[in-house]
């Protein structure tokens, strides 16, 4: 594993577990120049990658949501902009990679930190950020305008798997924690597969290890809330998985499930991500807000004693509270899995 001391991982799960299903609303339009301009796909009833808002019609569970997933995104920056450097070299020589890296998809892009680290990795390739949630979008094609990005960073609103492939075709496909949001997680790698061209890269960043944040014995509470937190969401991904549409039950056996999507496996690496205490207070302000998601989501999950607990920690003026605590840290780790298409698909 690579650690990587003060950089991060994914946007859009900082639960371990998106939010619940979505209710149906009015829709904007797609922002991508080119296949499909104006496209207003439907939209999935259940939940999907990343966070779900759209600006016209906010529900304060999304906002805080889409808040949630932007405050992870910024704090992992770094493991993004090491994997986009590792996908680089799974190309080849330098050359040899800007070449042919064209045209790359982030799916479950969320604020497009992700994109703006593959537009920097690969400097001749347009990026198309795709996700379901409009406010996140703006906030990723504000982001490119601000670092000069505008030019080679689109979007493109999309909500079912079978949407994906409609961008392409591609050279590369990131997508982090975008499969466990879906019903057939074997259906949507095949659906992300087809949208690649012959040598194309599809790389899937699920899972890892969950963010570790608290000592053992924090001095309230029963000793091991942070194994129990763990559990309790662990069981509550579960749950929400079966009632996704279309839950298909599959051992998450990435490298095998990429393989049935008629790709071959290039390669699997994970990413330690560190931050040690004493934390700043950027990282303390997300982890707050993480305690606070969990503690609305996991509800009767968790015994009185607990939620007590994580009440406590959620004190903004206790010394014993997240935001001011000196043994807080920050510590999980993600891998990604690669696989390549390397024949022309029979269909083409």
């Amino acid at each position: 594993m690579t650690p990587i001391q003060g950089t991060g991982g994914l946007a859009g799960d900082a639960l371990g577990a998106g939010p619940g299903p979505e209710p149906e609303r009015g829709r904007g339009p797609a922002r991508e120049a080119g296949p499909d301009t104006g496209r207003d796909p439907g939209r999935d009833p259940g939940p999907d990658a990343g966070t779900h808002a759209g600006p016209e019609a906010e529900h304060p569970a999304e906002q805080e949501a889409e808040h949630a997933a932007e405050q992870e995104a910024e704090l992992h920056a770094g493991f993004l902009a090491e994997a986009a450097h590792w996908m680089h070299g799974l190309f080849g020589p330098a050359d040899r990679a800007t070449a042919a890296v064209r045209r790359i998809l982030d799916v479950g892009s969320g604020p497009g930190v992700a994109s703006h680290a593959l537009a920097d990795a690969f400097p001749e390739a347009h990026v198309v950020a795709v996700d379901r949630s409009a406010a996140l979008l703006a906030r990723a094609e504000a982001r490119a305008a601000e670092h000069g990005l505008a030019g080679r960073i689109s979007t493109r609103r999309a909500d079912r798997p079978e949407e994906f492939a409609r961008s392409g075709p591609v050279d590369l496909i990131w997508t982090g924690n975008v499969c466990r949001h879906l019903g057939d997680q074997q259906a949507a790698l095949r659906s992300l597969a087809s949208a690649l061209r012959p040598g194309g890269l599809l790389a899937v960043a699920e899972r890892g290890l969950p963010p570790r944040f608290l000592p053992r014995d924090i001095g309230i509470g029963r000793p091991g809330l942070q194994a129990r937190l763990d559990a309790a969401v662990e069981e509550q991904v579960t749950a929400r998985r079966s009632r996704l549409p279309g839950a298909t039950s599959v051992v998450e056996d990435w490298p095998c499930l990429l393989a049935s999507a008629g790709l071959v496996p290039a390669g699997t690496r994970t990413f330690l991500i560190e931050f040690p205490a004493p934390l700043d207070l950027p990282v303390r302000r997300h982890l707050h807000t993480r305690l606070h998601r969990l503690l609305a989501d996991l509800g009767d999950r968790l015994d009185l004693v607990d939620r007590l607990t994580v009440e406590q920690l959620l004190d903004g003026d206790a010394c014993t509270g997240v935001l001011w605590r000196p043994d807080a840290f920050y510590l999980t780790a993600v891998t990604v899995h690669t696989a390549r298409l390397c024949r022309p698909r029979a269909a083409d």
